[in-house]
């Protein structure tokens, strides 16, 4: 399949650490709805797919899962994601328990809530679309009506088609501290990661090399993961320790766009992600 130029981003963004969104403040259209607790992503395309709100004392601290097909912005500098849902149309979303595995059902349910699409059906990242937003612009988001679940036995028929399906979704905190392992050994440990905001991809794993040698932090694409122990907690990758030490660092306390990504790209001789097809990311095998 070809790319659809429809769905590309207008510009190359700059990365975010996943820690730095947490606290941020989650704004509705007439109000505030809590804070960023934690990043749930999927573990087949590395995307995130919910931050995890901690709603604080107006919903009695329940925790809400919200989507990028919903975001209209990120503002790093007043730490804050603006929506285009009200407060109560979070107020009468489907009830999760964020302390048990995020099933299919759940998700469902929400997408029908909040009326965007299933991630998961469809070539692209997000579905039918390469980004999550031409939801968003094209004013699909349903306005609240007096039920919420009028929908309930589509709901329910979606929900049963896929109940044996496994979402795959991962705690961005429960996954930090995760060991790397490379072709030769071992590299460190998962200490953040680095994810666009245009797509919510997460693009590099940020990796504290210390349990190895006394050097400064690198970074590890996800494109050259090549699975994952959940039980052992080991990331396993496609590229040598020498290479990763041979390569530039990672400059915590900088910022990190598409120079840099070239030339780190350049220095590993792998081409970059970006200059594949958008609806390339499930099939890529590891690089040679």
């Amino acid at each position: 399949m070809t790319r659809d130029r429809r769905d590309e981003s207008p510009a190359a963004p700059m990365l975010r650490r996943a820690d730095d969104l947490r606290e941020h403040t989650i704004g509705a259209t007439d109000g505030d709805i809590g804070t960023v607790e934690d990043v749930y992503f999927d573990d087949l395309s590395w995307t995130v797919r919910y931050l995890v709100v901690d709603t604080g004392g107006w919903l009695s601290g329940r925790k809400v899962l919200l989507s990028p097909p919903s975001f209209r912005g990120v503002d790093d500098a007043g730490r804050r994601i603006e929506t285009a849902l009200t407060r109560r149309q979070v107020e009468e979303s489907p009830s999760i328990d964020t302390a048990k595995p995020v099933s299919r059902q759940h998700e469902t349910a929400l997408g029908a809530h909040y009326g965007y699409g299933a991630y998961w059906s469809g070539p692209y990242r997000w579905g039918a679309f390469a980004y999550p937003y031409p939801l968003l612009h094209a004013g699909v988001l349903p306005p609240v009506t007096e039920s919420p679940y009028e929908n309930r036995v589509a709901e329910e028929l979606a929900a049963r088609e896929r109940e044996n399906e496994d979402p795959h979704l991962r705690s961005a905190r429960a996954v930090k501290g995760y060991g790397i392992r490379a072709t030769d050994g071992d590299l460190g440990h998962v200490e953040d990661f680095l994810l666009d905001t245009q797509d919510w991809a997460i693009r590099y794993l940020v990796v504290d090399p210390r349990s190895w040698w006394p050097g400064p932090h690198v970074l590890i694409a996800t494109d050259w993961i090549r699975g994952v122990s959940w039980n052992d907690s080991v990331v396993e990758v496609d590229v040598t320790r020498e290479a990763v030490r041979g390569a530039r660092r990672y400059d915590a306390r900088g910022t990190f766009g598409r120079p840099d990504e070239i030339s780190w790209y350049a220095e590993h001789r792998r081409p970059g992600y970006w200059e594949r097809p958008a609806d390339a990311w499930r099939h890529s095998p590891p690089a040679a």
